[in-house]
């Protein structure tokens, strides 16, 4: 971990602030500012972006996280909004208007799925889903495309996009390039040094990191970022709470120490269990087996903290006793916290429609937290054992 995040987390914007000697920043949990006279109101009212008028727009805590998230993307400017949805549909709907086409790759998050498909068609606004490599960009743009969605790797069976070939492609059509940074964070991967234009994460997984809170960041220039802020974040009023901003500053002390320790865990996990008999395939980007393995160490600086299983089961049953015998992994959604999390595929598929021969059906996410690594895997394996 280099010196420059270790400043980032630990002291960015807070030798100069209002308390400089206080070791933890404090909260500003106030909702409204006043100023000293008519003319300082008027200039904030004329450039909330640039002044604390009211904390829809800025807030001090907020401010200082902002400034730190930036530092860490390596951007001119981060906005922090109240979920990770937030900031995917944030970056992506100020930056279109009707008429517009977007290029994204296939099978997304499920709510930025939902945003394409249902949401942004009630505005005139057209998706096309692509396998994310720079031809099948180069083969679906059209005249009025506007934005490029990446997602890498994704969250599931964290599938890669080329980010260098990808912005070299969207410059040369004067396209904006978005990429969903979630699964690596900016410790493991900044997608603006590949010349992608926003960045966007949930801050409510590692960032957070104590599964307390929700937010999400879009991370970009100042530029970009001003453009959002202006309109559809004050229009909209996802603002993240004072409160939500004051834990997340808490929890970015420790990042980098949750984020290597859990890509540890994960990768000593994902190497044991990939040969065993019950595991008919393990996906995970820094095994050698992955098929974009080369390019996961070319982008990522390291390994993250997710994994998947296709499980050699025959019937779903197999599958939700497996995942219900395990003592060490929460059944939950989500990741980045400090808990061990397991999530099965079979648990979106309505009762009655497993099929054994689709290899997704039989997929299980594992999620490695804090625990320690022997203890996870004595609990996977007498997991594997039942199964």
């Amino acid at each position: 971990m280099t010196k420059d995040i270790s400043y980032i987390l630990n002291l960015l914007g807070e030798e100069t602030g209002p308390s400089p000697d206080a070791v933890t920043p404090p909260l500003y949990q106030t909702s409204n500012f006043a100023f000293r006279d008519v003319n300082a109101l008027r200039n904030a009212l004329q450039d909330e972006y640039a002044h604390t008028l009211y904390t829809r727009g800025n807030n001090p805590t907020i401010d200082l996280l902002r400034k730190k998230l930036a530092a860490l993307d390596g951007a001119g400017d981060a906005l922090v909004v109240s979920s990770g949805v937030a900031a995917i549909f944030l970056a992506v709907f100020s930056n279109l208007k009707a008429g517009d086409h977007v290029l994204c790759v296939s099978d997304p998050y499920s709510w930025t799925a939902h945003m394409f498909r249902e949401l942004l068609p009630r505005f005139g606004v057209t998706t096309t889903f692509v396998d994310g490599s720079v031809e099948s960009f180069e083969e679906a743009a059209r005249p009025e495309t506007r934005i490029i969605f990446l997602e890498s790797p994704n969250t599931l069976t964290f599938g890669l996009q080329d980010l260098d070939a990808t912005a070299g492609f969207a410059k040369t059509r004067g396209l904006l390039t978005i990429a969903d940074n979630s699964y690596c964070t900016p410790l493991n991967q900044r997608p603006l040094d590949h010349g992608i234009d926003l960045a966007v994460q949930t801050a409510t997984k590692y960032v957070g990191g104590h599964s307390d809170t929700l937010a999400g960041v879009i991370s970009g220039s100042r530029s970009l970022i001003r453009k959002i802020f202006e309109s559809d974040f004050l229009n909209t009023g996802a603002t993240l709470s004072p409160f939500n901003a004051w834990l997340l500053l808490r929890s970015l002390r420790t990042l980098h120490l949750r984020v290597r320790r859990s890509g540890e865990t994960a990768l000593a996990l994902a190497k044991k269990f990939e040969s065993h008999k019950k595991v008919n395939k393990l996906l995970y980007p820094f095994l050698p087996s992955f098929p974009q393995a080369a390019l996961a160490a070319k982008q990522m600086k390291g390994p993250g903290g997710l994994f998947t299983m296709v499980l050699a089961a025959g019937d779903a049953g197999a599958i939700e006793r497996f995942c219900t015998s395990l003592r060490r992994f929460k059944l939950a959604v989500s990741w980045g916290g400090h808990e061990s999390l397991v999530f099965p595929v079979v648990a979106t598929l309505p009762e009655g429609e497993f099929d054994p021969g689709n290899e997704k059906h039989r997929m299980v996410r594992f999620y490695a937290g804090l625990e320690d690594p022997d203890v996870l895997a004595e609990d996977i394996e007498q997991g594997l054992g039942a199964l």
